[in-house]
């Protein structure tokens, strides 16, 4: 099964970097990475002193519940974007992450898991065999930010 990797959309990028507020209307924090912090634009952990942004974001999904905002950083000025966006981060292998299945109507599906993070692909795949699952969005275990979503 192909899965394609979803960062955050660029026409997201561009407004919060041009307009300096969140989906929520929220000025965004400027700051300098100390390293680790994961980028939302790119796909990989930053590195100590690159210029970051941090802002609420909501994932795209059809109006229902369980839409969310959360926390997410990216870097402040455009980046290259994602190294691949048929394979997974390969930056974040050994990362525990939730990964949240999602329907057609929006809803958290049932076979949403976490996954220890040693076969990330396998895990997906099992997920998005699920005829009734559209997308899965992975996230942070501790935190429960969105990190990418997924699709077949």
């Amino acid at each position: 099964m192909t899965m394609r990797i979803h960062a955050l959309p660029a026409e997201v990028l561009d407004r919060v970097r041009a307009g300096g507020v969140d989906v929520s209307g929220h000025p965004v924090e400027r700051t300098v990475a100390a390293g680790g912090e994961p980028l939302r634009c790119c796909l990989r952990d930053a590195e100590a002193g690159e210029r970051l942004l941090l802002f609420g974001y909501e994932p795209p999904l059809p109006p229902s519940p369980y839409r969310e905002v959360g926390p997410v950083f990216a870097h402040a000025e455009p980046c290259a974007g994602p190294a691949a966006t048929d394979a997974y981060p390969a930056g974040w292998y050994g990362r525990r992450q939730v990964l949240r299945a999602y329907d057609k109507r929006g809803w958290i599906h049932e076979s949403t898991r976490v996954h220890d993070g040693s076969d990330p692909e396998a895990a997906i795949a099992a997920i998005l065999a699920e005829p009734d699952v559209v997308q899965v969005h992975s996230r942070n275990v501790a935190y429960g930010c969105f990190m990418f979503a997924i699709t077949r």
